[in-house]
């Protein structure tokens, strides 16, 4: 069958150090038809199940562990009998958010994850949170960045367990060294291309946000 990627909107609350701010999460299902994968298991178990249809989801893949990028995970999980997969760096965040469940099982840089015959290779990609990682699929000319990099720029280093310096030595060395073309697909926000965002480094230094 042929993989694809689909698309998913969720809303609700980002909340960290003391504040709470309304967002919108784009949540990633990349399978084909009989089996798939979930990145950022964002708000609202119930939409993500309508969405995989039925599939057999096989691993929910959390790109960080801000709670909206996991609050709806250990229900999707426990519906579906999924695997909730998460960077060790970032158990501290998680714990924050559900302290009376973990993780099921730990992505490492390097390792990886195989979907309907597609590769997902896992970028530990630390800066706007310890245990950030990006999903590389050289397949499908795409790669999946959560909060890393969005279209113009990083992501925010403003808050608890974030470094700018770190997330554009991520960005620099792991991000940008991909195929121009590869396809950037963002935990909020539009999409865009690794060509597109490159030439902007030093314009993102120089801004030190």
């Amino acid at each position: 069958m042929t993989v694809r990627v689909d698309h998913l909107v969720t809303s609700g609350t980002f909340s960290l150090d003391g504040g709470t701010w309304d967002v919108d999460n784009n949540v990633w299902i990349v399978g084909d038809g009989a089996e798939a994968v979930v990145i950022d298991a964002a708000h609202d178990a119930d939409a993500i199940l309508r969405a995989l249809d039925g599939r057999t989801l096989r691993a929910i893949i959390c790109t960080h562990a801000h709670n909206d990028h996991i609050d709806a995970a250990p229900a999707l999980a426990a519906r579906t009998g999924a695997r909730i997969l998460l960077h060790p760096d970032d158990l501290p965040l998680w714990k924050q958010t559900h302290p009376d469940t973990a993780p099921d099982g730990e992505l490492a840089d390097g390792q990886v994850l195989t979907i309907a015959g597609t590769d997902l290779r896992v970028l530990h990609t630390p800066g706007h949170a310890p245990g950030a990682v990006c999903l590389y699929a050289p397949d499908l000319n795409t790669v999946f960045t959560g909060d890393t990099l969005f279209q113009g720029g990083p992501g925010a280093t403003g808050r608890s367990f974030s470094d700018f310096p770190t997330i554009v030595d991520s960005i620099r060395d792991r991000l940008l060294t991909l195929p121009p073309a590869t396809v950037v697909r963002t935990g909020h926000g539009d999409s865009t291309t690794i060509g597109e965002e490159a030439p902007h480094l030093a314009e993102w230094i120089a801004r030190g946000h």
